[in-house]
């Protein structure tokens, strides 16, 4: 493995930046390329079929141009659709973001656990299966946003967002009274993690949240191997599929360890 691996994060927006943070922790030495597939945001609005018939030719045309040492999927809704066709066509080691649901029914007091996540990701039967596999005797409530994904969009791109708009969203999850109300909720697209400051402020109550970013960060580690070296060369490029300029590069900086956006 080269001293200096080149990572591509692919997401369906900006929500990917809350797994290229943690990920840049484990291995500031790698080079970025991260893919926003903006021409065709929210992936919640589009069929299984396709994204699947999106993303698949579309992640292949990157590797072809990138020669990444490794792929990141950074976005729930993908990843529980695209992963096993990913993995059959491209040889290229991918990590993917599901939702945390084993470590969230594990740590949970109550025993009352939330999903939040689009809509598309709370329906698939691949969530379905984590929890029968995983609830461990927890109450598990799927909670699907419609919006939170494009609010959070908004807010990293510089606009204003109302509270009243978050706290609608976040509503669902909170369930129950006293010891047996919700205590848990996993952030099931990558997009929410972006807002967590805001949905802590605007939680009715106080609970754990669930990112899965950092045990993404730990797969890549693992995969990738010891760094040979620090690199002063390591470095990060951000790729619109809409084509449009590349005016947040100096906001979205502290996510890649202050390094520049080619």
């Amino acid at each position: 493995m080269s001293s200096l691996p080149k990572i591509l994060v692919f997401d369906s927006g900006l929500g990917g930046l809350s797994v290229v943070r943690e990920v840049v922790r484990a291995r500031p030495d790698a080079h970025y390329v991260y893919v926003a597939d903006d021409a065709f945001f929210p992936y919640g609005h589009h069929s299984e079929e396709e994204i699947i018939a999106r993303v698949v030719p579309l992640v292949g045309e990157l590797i072809a141009r990138h020669a990444p040492a490794l792929v990141v999927i950074a976005c729930n809704t993908a990843s529980t659709l695209v992963m096993s066709h990913l993995r059959n066509a491209y040889s290229v080691p991918f990590v993917g973001t599901v939702p945390a649901i084993k470590p969230a029914c594990a740590s949970s007091k109550t025993k009352r656990v939330s999903v939040l996540g689009t809509k598309g990701t709370v329906k698939r039967e691949y969530t379905k299966r984590l929890i029968d596999d995983f609830a461990q005797g927890c109450e598990v409530t799927l909670v699907g946003s419609a919006e939170l994904a494009s609010l959070a969009e908004s807010a990293l791109s510089g606009h204003d967002v109302r509270d009243e708009d978050i706290a609608a969203e976040l509503a669902p999850c909170f369930l129950g009274s006293g010891e047996h109300r919700t205590d848990t909720v996993v952030l099931a697209c990558t997009h929410f993690p972006l807002l967590l400051d805001r949905l802590t402020r605007l939680a009715p109550w106080p609970v754990d949240w669930i990112d899965p970013a950092p045990a993404i960060a730990r797969r890549v580690a693992e995969l990738l191997g010891s760094p040979d070296r620090q690199s002063d060369e390591a470095g990060a490029e951000m790729i619109f599929t809409s084509q449009r300029p590349h005016t947040l590069s100096q906001a979205l900086m502290p996510f890649f360890g202050g390094r520049v956006l080619a």
